[in-house]
């Protein structure tokens, strides 16, 4: 499994950038991460055909590692999800097109 070197928030322009050992870096923008939230209550909102709750003005205010990913907590105090850095690494290359 590819894990990324470093994984910051960028709180100015309200991204999680990740820099992969092949020397690449992926931003995502908090509002993405937090629509794509992968907790059991997210997915079902998702596959029920539902829109996310989250807003475009929420933010990333906390990551927590988990080894196999990060744990990420934000503004409206959503702070279930775990991201696998598979499901990191894909949400960066789709905000990248």
């Amino acid at each position: 499994m590819k894990t990324p070197l470093e994984v910051r928030n960028d709180a100015a322009t309200r991204a999680l950038m990740l820099c992969w050992p092949a020397g690449e870096t992926q931003r995502v923008d908090h509002a993405r991460l937090r629509a794509a939230c992968p907790c059991a209550a997210c997915r079902r909102v998702r596959l029920d055909g539902a829109a996310s709750e989250a807003v475009a003005d929420v933010t990333l205010i906390a990551i927590e590692p988990m080894g196999y990913g990060v744990q990420l907590a934000f503004s409206d105090g959503h702070a279930r999800g775990i991201y696998p850095w598979p499901y990191l690494e894909q949400l960066g290359r789709d905000e990248a097109r």
